[in-house]
């Protein structure tokens, strides 16, 4: 554990040197590669979400592809397709930029629903099936997309289906003003718009590390508490669809994730409220009368987390 709790660290320091004020955002996505999910940022433009994604592949060592959605883009781009190979009159496969280690799907509400779902099968089963022939994807293998909340003209929402398999859903917010004089500080220093991350392990470390955290146990208390908090999603007034058990599932892994980042073989009943957030507001469905008021998933998790009651803390 501490060897990987180190590692973490060092990640989270070089993609620091680069983005600048989300220091809690690269935690949890840091998390949810380790626990070998993939991320959805969402926020408004210009807040660093692509540059956090290239930075943290970077700091990974993973190979990093970036696939820039629009309304007239097709499977096959996202996948791949078949050639014809004059040289050798045959047809040859031409791999998409979904084989990579770390793909970037951005601005991913811009795409149609019909190439949204060509990342169903990569981000469930690690491979992706082109004319009825099955290619696997390399390993690890995450994606994190992006998404613009507020604007909704030319944009496809993704649909509840495409939303669970995000492990998390993060935001990365407006940075303090002594925070973002420092962005400007830093930009001016490297005289250069490009920033570049050194690498603190490879692919292969990356998958050594994951393979720590799943040795990780989790006590029955905890499993339960997870339980109860995704039950209570379902009991919830204002919620028509509740989170799943694969809300359940992320809550665990993820809460799993950040014992180890801290250097503990054990998670804290805080391990699982700090990401609880994140893992279960965007696998909520409000029930239409609420949507006037404003209530949003956030709120609903937000309340849960004061109403159930979890397990004591032994930190």
């Amino acid at each position: 554990m501490t060897a990987v709790a180190a590692a973490s660290e060092a990640v989270l320091d070089a993609v620091g040197e680069v983005v600048v004020g989300a220091r809690r955002t690269l935690r949890l996505a840091l998390a949810a590669v380790l626990a070998g999910g993939h991320v959805l940022l969402e926020d408004v433009p210009g807040l660093g979400k692509t540059l956090l994604a290239r930075s943290l592949a970077q700091a990974l060592g993973l190979e990093f592809r970036r696939l820039q959605c629009t309304p007239d883009m097709l499977p096959a781009d996202v996948t791949g397709s078949f050639l014809y190979d004059p040289s050798t009159r045959e047809f040859a496969f031409r791999q998409g930029p979904v084989f990579a280690g770390l793909l970037l799907a951005d601005e991913i509400n811009r795409t149609p629903p019909k190439t949204q779902s060509a990342l169903l099968e990569a981000m469930q089963e690690k491979q992706v099936t082109v004319e009825g022939r099955t290619f696997p994807l390399p390993r690890p293998f995450h994606v994190l997309a992006t998404a613009n909340p507020v604007e909704y003209e030319g944009t496809y929402p993704l649909p509840e289906a495409q939303l669970d398999r995000f492990l998390l859903r993060l935001d990365v917010g407006y940075p303090p003003a002594e925070q973002e004089v420092e962005v400007l500080r830093r930009r001016l220093a490297r005289q250069r718009e490009e920033t570049q991350v050194a690498p603190v392990v490879d692919a292969a470390g990356l998958a050594k590390l994951q393979a720590e955290v799943e040795k990780v146990a989790v006590d029955e208390d905890i499993l339960r508490y997870c339980v109860d908090l995704v039950a209570a999603t379902r009991a919830h007034p204002a919620v028509e669809v509740g989170a799943s058990p694969r809300g359940s599932l992320a809550l665990t892994l993820v809460a799993r994730a950040l014992s180890v980042v801290d250097g503990r073989d054990h998670v804290l009943p805080e391990d699982v409220k700090e990401c609880a957030v994140a893992a279960l507001a965007h696998r909520l469905v409000l029930r239409p009368e609420t949507w006037t008021s404003g209530l949003t998933g956030v709120q609903v998790v937000t309340e849960l987390l004061g109403k159930v009651p979890g397990p004591a803390s032994t930190r």
